[in-house]
């Protein structure tokens, strides 16, 4: 069964709760994995996935000069004083959220918790730095212009969902 096309203002809505009080499983299952058939949405999880991931992997594995999971927790907990829990939900949802944005998997979902920690490191690490990033090299730190990007993609998926070419498109016609 084929499912009907939905438009990204209807899906908005639908998540939002403002199309009714009907709240089966099935139901909202259906709402998080909806999509346009268009390819905009696959364009930004791509590469929003395909830049969170590699932003990712020294925190839970330690490549590309990064300190691993515990050292990463040890400075979440301790400079940051993140509690533990929040802190391991950090590094697992910039993970597998990075990677279920390039598979289209939950798109919503995954956009959610990307734009959770985004929003986190402007708060916790980048605010005080001001706006641009450190490329120069004169700043203390690296601004949050970054993730103001990061966050408009995040909206973006969030009302569009994973478009085109996702697991969510296939999931929302066997829905």
């Amino acid at each position: 069964m084929e499912a009907k096309e939905v438009h990204p203002h209807r899906v908005a809505t639908a998540c939002l709760g403002a199309s009714g009080s009907n709240h089966e499983p099935q139901r909202v299952f259906q709402r998080l994995v909806a999509t346009t058939n268009a390819e905009w949405p696959t364009i930004l999880r791509v590469t929003l996935g395909g830049v969170i991931f590699p932003h990712a992997v020294p925190k839970t594995l330690g490549l590309f000069g990064g300190g691993g999971f515990t050292e990463t927790m040890h400075w979440f907990t301790g400079q940051l004083r993140l509690p533990t829990v929040l802190a391991v939900l950090v590094i697992v949802i910039e993970q597998v959220g990075s990677l279920a944005l390039v598979l289209g998997l939950l798109t919503r979902a995954a956009a959610a918790g990307v734009g959770l920690v985004m929003a986190g490191a402007i708060v916790t690490v980048h605010l005080r730095n001001g706006f641009f990033m450190n490329w120069s090299g004169n700043q203390t730190g690296e601004g949050f212009e970054f993730h103001l990007l990061a966050l408009a993609m995040v909206a973006a998926l969030i009302l569009g969902g994973g478009g085109r070419a996702s697991i969510d498109r296939i999931l929302s016609r066997t829905a």
